[in-house]
């Protein structure tokens, strides 16, 4: 069968091609009217809009290339989803690629990127070098980085307060009265998880109290034997705040199921990210909520300003997170039990 053509629809519709073409471009303006006996002609004939050949005709390819680093954290399928799901309401689809933190990778992901011609990019969990900026910036390219930030005003960024964040978890487990505090921390090679230590280790430090602090690297099995190491020696931690939830239920599941110890009797656990497992009652796990749908919105804001005008700066926006309080650790003194 011949593909049908805008041209076929616009005869059958009684209206012109140029109509047609308005009825299919998100944004364009159409008539009530218009648009029925357009999409009614459409759905007749079988007619789908050829996105390809409007990018060439229009200079806009209607696609924002998304590249996250790993998916095992549920904080990123999640943000993924309401990314993906706010941009197809701005007309926008997500071209998805993965890539781990090592320099070439990302760069040549990126670079696939760019020959895709997408209209901008959003880098999740990733880092990004002053080189690939300035190569997204000849290009034309906006990139706003999501729950990672970069030195510099070359990139949009949006985060969560991270170092604000680190320190209410520090004032949290001096008000629940812990002394002898560790930290299974975020990978240090990133933003996120130096601002969580950094602030966490500086309110401790006003406190007069030094926390022993191992670099998880947001990885499972790293935050595993980091806590069997933390609670094997001789004056192991009574609390441990870990630098995301991925890895806080690692620490759990050690605690209990192979050192046999109680939380939060024998030893408290904070994480970071408020995904849904950490409400469930195998976890009820306190910790740092991540407003995953204001970061998604200022995301989606920051991107097409600057797709919609090149000339806006990069901003670095940071969002304030709430700590939820669970089971996994002990009630603050002063407070009722």
């Amino acid at each position: 069968m011949e593909k049908v053509t805008s041209l076929q629809v616009a005869e059958l519709a009684g209206v012109s091609q140029s109509a047609v073409s308005r009825v299919f471009t998100p944004g364009a303006s159409a008539s009530a009217k218009t648009i029925e006996k357009v999409r009614k002609a459409a759905e007749e004939l079988g007619y789908r809009p050829n996105m390809m050949a409007r990018a060439m005709i229009t200079g806009k390819s209607r696609i924002i290339g998304l590249v996250v680093a790993y998916l095992d954290n549920q904080f990123y399928p999640l943000a993924m989803e309401r990314l993906s799901n706010a941009l197809q309401e701005q007309g926008y689809h997500i071209l998805v690629f993965t890539a781990d933190n090592s320099r070439d990778d990302v760069e040549e992901v990126m670079k696939e990127l760019l020959d895709y011609q997408v209209d901008g990019i959003i880098t999740a969990s990733v880092g990004m070098t002053n080189d690939l900026t300035n190569r997204c910036a000849a290009a034309g390219i906006p990139v706003v980085m999501f729950n990672r930030g970069q030195d510099g005003d070359h990139v949009s960024s949006v985060t969560s307060a991270n170092v604000d964040g680190g320190r209410k978890v520090a004032e949290f487990l001096l008000a629940c009265g812990h002394r002898n505090i560790a930290h299974i921390s975020g990978w240090q090679g990133s933003s996120t998880g130096r601002d969580r230590h950094d602030g966490f280790c500086a309110a401790l430090a006003e406190a007069g109290v030094k926390p022993q602090v191992i670099d998880g690297r947001y990885d499972r099995d790293t935050a595993a034997a980091a806590t069997r190491k933390l609670m094997l020696q001789a004056d192991p931690p009574d609390a441990i705040f870990v630098g995301n939830d991925h890895m806080a239920f690692a620490v759990m599941d050690t605690l209990r199921s192979h050192l046999g110890l109680r939380v939060p009797d024998d030893v408290a656990v904070v994480g970071y990210d408020d995904v849904p497992l950490a409400a469930w009652p195998a976890y009820n796990l306190t910790t740092m909520r991540q407003p995953v749908n204001r970061m998604v919105e200022a995301t989606i804001t920051a991107l097409l300003t600057r797709i919609n005008d090149p000339g806006v700066p990069a901003r670095r926006i940071e969002i304030e997170s709430p700590l939820i309080q669970r089971g996994s650790t002990r009630i603050p003194e002063g407070l009722p039990s």
